[in-house]
């Protein structure tokens, strides 16, 4: 069986943008998989999480904050609304919009997502050490952020 962590590398391969991208499909691997071990999606993650730090919120706050897109949000407040994992009800405010909030159970599995996720970063990260993965989160924070300034700008 051929060792192909020997192979020379092609210039390609050392491409920042290369391995930003393979990197970047091994996580998505990794954390898609976690979330399907308890039954859910990325999109749960978000949302649960998010309503869990900010609290009751529209569909349209939800939205804005967990930054999925109004397309998706609803079939996602569906799919947990189903399970019993959010709530909806009538804006007290305007009658014509749903104030979504988080049950009980919504917290219990949102735990679990925590779990689940906090075993991906690890297993992602295995190789580096804690100051290793603090550096890296802080370069790939800096990176994004300046994206997004400059999509947000230009």
């Amino acid at each position: 069986m051929e060792n192909f962590s020997e192979e020379p590398h092609a210039r390609w391969q050392e491409l920042p943008s290369w391995l930003l991208t393979q990197t970047a499909n091994h996580a998505h691997r990794l954390v898609t998989d976690g979330f399907s071990a308890v039954d859910a999606r990325g999109y749960h993650f978000r949302v649960l999480a998010t309503l869990d730090e900010f609290g009751p919120a529209s569909q349209a706050t939800l939205g804005r904050r967990s930054g999925i897109h109004v397309s998706e949000m609803v079939a996602t407040i569906n799919e947990l609304a189903e399970r019993d994992l959010v709530e909806r009800a009538p804006d007290p405010a305007d009658r014509r919009r749903n104030v979504i909030s988080l049950t009980a159970a919504g917290k219990r599995q949102l735990r679990r997502l925590e779990k689940q996720l906090a075993e991906r970063q690890d297993e992602l990260l295995a190789p580096l050490s804690a100051d290793e993965r603090e550096r890296l989160a802080a370069l790939l924070t800096k990176l994004l952020e300046h994206h997004d300034r400059q999509a947000r700008e230009g």
